[in-house]
């Protein structure tokens, strides 16, 4: 590709379904949204996004490898280093050797850990039930069809899977994924 044409703008015109581009601008809005109350909860602890999807996820699955969070969040060891030293050195996340294999380390939310997981959770959580509340419980089962549909078909038993076996936060129902396939 000639540097020209790395430079030109992308073709617009007629090639997209607006009422398509207006779904992703509309997803573009709502992720904001639903990032933004965990984003200044974060903030005071000095972490970012990254942090919150490690802590998320090793809080959801106590004793999770680091191969497995590696698959979950499909970034690389020198990326999750990085967060995992920051929430290890402030004492929300802790490493334990595997108990057949002691080079194997295993990923635990420490008590503030977990306290700061069930925290930004229910910052989001609270975001979920409110609108699901105002367009009725069919709109449950909607959006987690959709959400699903969004995940690369290869990855959808691993998440599925995945959903099956992460741990309940306290006060936390079961999860109903009904998934259509």
């Amino acid at each position: 590709m000639t540097k020209a044409a790395r430079a030109a703008p992308p073709e617009t015109g007629s090639a997209f379904d607006p009422a398509v581009v207006e779904l992703v601008e509309l997803f573009f809005f709502a992720y904001r949204d639903f990032v933004k109350d965990a984003d200044r909860l974060l903030e005071t602890y000095q972490f970012g996004r990254a942090h919150h999807r490690v802590l998320h996820f090793v809080a959801r699955r106590p004793g999770i490898t680091i191969a497995a969070l590696l698959d979950i969040l499909k970034i690389t060891k020198q990326s999750l280093a990085r967060v995992l030293k920051d929430l290890v050195d402030a004492g929300f996340v802790e490493t334990r050797a595997g108990p057949q294999d002691r080079r194997q380390r295993l990923l635990f939310p420490t008590a503030m850990g977990a306290a700061l997981a069930q925290q930004l959770i229910r910052l989001q959580s609270q975001r979920f039930e409110r609108v699901i509340a105002d367009l009725g419980e069919p709109a449950r089962g909607a959006a987690a069809q959709f959400l699903f549909a969004m995940i690369e078909e290869a990855d959808r038993d691993r998440v599925l899977a995945h959903l099956a076996g992460a741990a309940q936060l306290p006060g936390q129902r079961p999860a109903r994924v009904e998934a259509a396939r």
